[in-house]
């Protein structure tokens, strides 16, 4: 069963591409008032559909020129390992995702520097630390051919 009908989706990918929208401007779209607009965007947010709201930023204009992808291989396989690595992961601030996966690796992050020796101070003194951490490759991106946000719905 589809949770979702045609307006909310049409909602989803205004508020993905602007989420600055007015319940107005929304409804204009949608062909909607502000008061029905404002109860279907509640219920997607009660609903967990909507998760949250922000501010898209420049990487580089504000100083993190450098994107690495990195393939993390654990030592072990186990339930504790995951969940420690998991843990430590949540505190560095530089990985901007991270997900386990399934393949000849554990993990694949995604993570922001400002240059080379930044990204090498944080591998030497924060990822090649965490105990688990058997195996780490870096790739290092050359150029960003598409970046969204935008799930489609």
């Amino acid at each position: 069963m589809d949770l979702l009908d045609k307006t909310d989706r049409h909602i989803l990918r205004l508020l993905q591409t602007d989420a600055q929208l007015t319940m107005q401007e929304i409804g204009q779209q949608v062909n909607l008032s502000k008061t029905p607009v404002h109860e279907r965007i509640k219920r997607l947010e009660r609903e967990g559909i909507i998760t949250q709201y922000v501010t898209l930023i420049d990487k580089k204009r504000v100083g993190n020129g450098l994107t690495v992808y990195c393939q993390v291989t654990l030592d072990k396989q186990t339930r504790d390992t995951f969940a420690d690595f998991d843990l430590a992961i949540r505190y560095l601030p530089e990985v901007l995702e991270c997900s386990r996966v399934s393949g000849t690796f554990d993990y694949l992050l995604k993570i922001v520097s400002q240059d080379m020796e930044t990204y090498n101070r944080f591998y030497q003194e924060k990822l090649s630390v965490i105990p688990s951490a058997l195996h780490i490759s870096s790739f290092f991106v050359m150029a960003e051919i598409k970046n969204t946000t935008v799930v489609p719905v």
